[in-house]
């Protein structure tokens, strides 16, 4: 273990650093998403709930099935991938974002609008800090989920620590595997107390500033 690291350990980083580049793009797209469907559809739960419907099938789809689908489409590499993850993280963001602002009480958002706030203003003043927590959840669990299945990228020239794990299977190198299984593992706790940290953050500032 140790001298395969010695002696391998810039192919292992660079094989990390790759996995975090897709995780990341992937994420951030996927936010973007939710965001924009949870704004636009904000007096139409109705709407919200059928799309949620809708990622929760794609969710359904095994991921070979899904690269496969796509690769017509997108071809091979990382811009499958990315749309891959992305919409896999969508169900769970969607899902816990209109959960979070279901929750909040429904007289608060009278009062703000009883004191002339628009939705948009309801919804970045209001619902949004409310529901940070379900918010800061789901991007958690949603980026947890992709970590995993982004190993499978590179079946399609995607990169990342799929790379090291399928090349360990097809040598039968149990030490390849060993390392790919405890990078991805790393990447999975560093990137959820990173999440963590931001989220202790945010919320103290917003108790602060109420």
């Amino acid at each position: 273990m140790i001298e395969y690291w010695r002696d391998y350990h810039t192919r292992l980083i660079e094989a990390l650093l790759d996995h975090l580049q897709l995780v990341t793009i992937s994420i951030v797209v996927a936010l973007a998403i939710a965001m924009v469907v949870i704004l636009t559809c904000l007096n139409n739960q109705k709407w919200v709930s059928s799309l949620t419907y809708f990622f929760s099938a794609l969710y359904s789809i095994p991921s070979y099935a899904f690269f496969a689908l796509l690769i017509p489409l997108s071809g091979l590499g990382t811009t499958t991938a990315v749309i891959v993850l992305s919409l896999y993280s969508e169900y769970i963001l969607l899902r816990t974002f209109s959960t979070g602002i279901k929750q909040i009480d429904p007289t608060i958002i009278e009062s703000a609008r009883g004191m002339g706030m628009t939705d948009h203003q309801v919804f970045f003043r209001i619902q949004l800090p409310l529901a940070s927590k379900s918010i800061f959840s789901g991007i958690r669990l949603a980026l947890t989920s992709i970590i995993g299945i982004a190993t499978i990228a590179a079946t399609i020239n995607a990169g990342g620590l799929g790379t090291v794990l399928f090349d360990g299977l097809r040598t039968q190198s149990i030490v390849k595997i060993v390392w790919g299984s405890l990078l991805t593992i790393f990447l999975c706790i560093c990137s959820n107390v990173i999440l963590y940290l931001i989220e202790k953050f945010t919320l103290r500032n917003l108790e602060l500033e109420d």
